[in-house]
């Protein structure tokens, strides 16, 4: 046996400007009053005796703040689905654990045309579907890849897959797949599992039940789908990388932050994600529990409806910006080092991010909120709604904005939903506010086109309605841009547009926060969130 012990390795509170967003610097109580109310918790990782062979076998139990409604990888909305989607579908590529480079995965090479519109992949010959109901677990083929990507393109729920004209095989294990233009974000798009690769059988046998009898071509196999409460997967002997060292996954819904964390800690589980609170504090003093911690590509927020109801008038807009100081909001969120505050609707990370425009957000100015919605005829208050999930940091935001706004004559209503019928109303655009996070890759594309262009209206991420033909320009001039550097400079002005419109209060960069025990071996943590426990980096097991 060898002894593993881990230093205390990352502070997990990043220091916050003077001033803040918007151009009014804060006074000396609010700064002072800031401070007061956050706590530094860092990562921390237990000393256990590991064993020098890994051990196979053995069952990993992680939970699930949210149930997922379907894992159909084209219908797929949140993370919550997308955990249990990566265990069961592979990509055609992938990127690697530090989500810096793109690799290989179902395709081994590609070459790209010199006009950059036809993409040509060779696709591996050793890769077998899972057995289903209408397929015994046969080879997976060029026509299979061609077939999921064309699927993703025509149906995807969050549009995943828009720059594809259509794609096709030229043989067994050759795909070629042709834009409607030049793309600088398409193989970034292909690592995203809502395009996973899917046997045509399955999807069309079992039609709309699909998600809950998915069958891919990954490390684990769905064994049984209980919507609300745990999905059971079984470990694919077959898998193309290898075996992997765990027999069993399961997945929990414990949508209660406290019960999570008790779970966690009495080894009903063994991974608690998205942890937040006073759940970060018990796990950071839990002396037998493993606190990760990682800065996430992520913004939170709470977007107006710019078409329905009183957030429709710019003026409301600006009121309600107007009334919440941002500083004060993210300290209350994220009272133990679980995010920083933020301001503008692109994550810090983000390679497009500008701090010249957060002076352009309104500063915090009760008196003039009030002005405001006076001049547009809500002097004597109005009622607004806004829907949340069950996550404690999103309720918590919710709550001090319903208290900044109820001193400026707003009173809002708090619905708290589950993620089906919150991604629902989210993309209806009926919807007062509501309030989410957005999570994926540095590149602001997968942002902006998707929560900002007209042609997302109706989708999760455009569920505002928002709409200006001269974002919509330069998003699409942005796409075909190649330089990285000049796209980045098209980006800073979109920034600049969508944050001068008054979209919504964009709060806080989240970090990825989880409790893991430490029988858990050779896990990684991501920064975009996802759980991988198979590549050709790692595969994670358990001691038992």
């Amino acid at each position: 046996m060898k002894k593993k012990v881990i230093a205390i390795v990352l502070a997990a509170v990043m220091a916050m400007s003077v001033a803040g967003c918007g151009s009014k610097e804060k006074t000396e109580k609010q700064e002072g009053k800031t401070a007061e109310n956050k706590e530094e918790i860092v990562n921390k990782e237990v000393s256990i005796d590991v064993p020098d062979e890994v051990t196979k076998g053995g069952e990993l139990k992680i939970a699930l703040i949210s149930s997922p409604k379907n894992l159909d990888p084209v219908k797929y909305t949140g993370t919550y689905e997308a955990q249990i989607l990566y265990q069961v579908c592979d990509t055609v590529v992938t990127y690697d654990k530090e989500i810096a480079n793109i690799k290989p995965s179902l395709a081994t090479e590609w070459t790209i045309s010199e006009d950059g519109m036809e993409y040509l992949f060779t696709i591996r010959d050793d890769v077998y579907f899972h057995p289903g109901k209408f397929q015994d677990g046969r080879k997976m083929t060029a026509e299979d890849v061609a077939y999921s990507l064309n699927r993703s393109a025509k149906e995807s729920a969050l549009q995943r897959l828009d720059m594809l004209d259509y794609a096709e095989a030229v043989d067994e294990t050759h795909v070629k797949a042709v834009l409607k233009a030049p793309s600088a974000v398409f193989m970034t798009a292909l690592t995203n599992i809502g395009n996973g690769i899917v046997p045509k059988e399955e999807v069309e046998g079992w039609g709309d039940e699909f998600g809950n009898h998915l069958v891919g071509t990954g490390p684990f196999m769905m064994e049984k789908f209980s919507l609300d409460q745990q999905t059971e997967l079984v470990k694919n002997e077959k898998y193309f990388l290898g075996e992997p060292n765990l027999d069993r996954v399961v997945f929990k819904v414990i949508t209660d932050q406290n019960q999570e964390v008790n779970a966690l800690r009495t080894g009903e589980i063994d991974i608690a994600m998205q942890i937040s609170g006073e759940s970060v504090k018990l796990v950071a003093e839990d002396e037998k529990i493993n606190l990760l911690k990682k800065p996430s590509i992520q913004i939170t927020y709470a977007y107006f409806n710019m078409v329905n109801g009183p957030t429709a008038d710019p003026k409301v807009r600006e009121a309600l910006i107007k009334a919440v100081d941002y500083k004060e909001l993210a300290a209350g969120v994220f009272q133990y080092g679980e995010g920083e505050e933020a301001c503008l609707p692109l994550p810090k990370a983000s390679w497009g991010y500008d701090e010249a425009v957060e002076a352009d957000v309104p500063s915090y100015d009760p008196e003039g909120a009030k002005e405001l919605l006076a001049e547009a005829g809500y002097a004597d208050g109005m009622e607004l709604d806004i829907y949340v999930t069950n996550e404690t940091f999103r309720q918590k935001a919710a709550t001090i904005l319903q208290s900044y706004w109820k001193m400026v004559g707003v009173d809002l209503n708090i619905n708290t939903v589950e993620w089906g019928a919150f991604s629902e109303v989210g993309a209806s655009g009926q919807a007062d506010i509501f309030a989410m996070g957005w999570l994926w890759y540095p590149d602001p594309y997968f942002f902006f086109d998707k929560m900002f262009k007209s042609d997302a209206i109706g989708t999760l991420g455009n569920g505002q309605g928002y709409n200006n033909p001269e974002v919509d320009q330069l998003l699409a001039d942005a796409l075909i841009e190649t330089d990285q550097e000049k796209r980045a400079e098209i980006y800073k002005k979109v920034l600049k547009i969508i944050t001068n419109d008054d979209t919504g209060i964009f709060y806080g960069n989240p970090y990825e926060c989880m409790g893991v025990h430490p029988r858990v071996q050779d896990f990684n943590q991501r920064s975009d969130g996802t759980i991988k426990l198979v590549t050709d980096e790692e595969n994670v097991w358990v001691i038992q």
